[in-house]
């Protein structure tokens, strides 16, 4: 299949697939005509990087899942790197929530010192 086939069956553009394939998560092979040729398995590849950023992996984080799928996995978060990367974006999200927390409570304070200060009650 040609890259435009393998963008509308997975749902992506035609320039992530040429993201994907310049982060090295796409190897697809050349026809004689040097167009590229992707399988059923490039789809899969890249359903599965699509998902993976919108949980806020960088394309870097998803390489052990691509890897996983490569491996022969139905699954492409079985593998213990896969695993390890689920790890490190949860203890991301634990850090931003830890950050927005922190930001909330500064600007309920200051909403309340500014209300407190605009009615006169200082």
């Amino acid at each position: 299949m040609h890259i435009s086939d393998l963008a509308a069956e997975a749902g992506v553009t035609v320039k992530a697939v040429r993201y994907y394939e310049s982060q090295g998560l796409l190897k697809p092979r050349r026809e004689a005509n040097g167009y590229r040729a992707y399988t059923e398995r490039d789809v899969v590849v890249v359903r599965e990087v699509k998902a993976l950023l919108s949980l806020g992996l960088t394309a870097e984080q998803t390489y052990p899942f691509i890897e996983c799928l490569r491996a022969g996995n139905e699954r492409a978060d079985v593998c213990p790197a896969s695993l390890t990367a689920y790890r490190t974006r949860i203890a991301e999200v634990d850090q931003r929530i830890v950050e927005l927390t922190e930001l909330r409570a500064k600007l309920t304070d200051l909403l309340a010192d500014a209300e407190s200060w605009r009615t006169g009650a200082r």
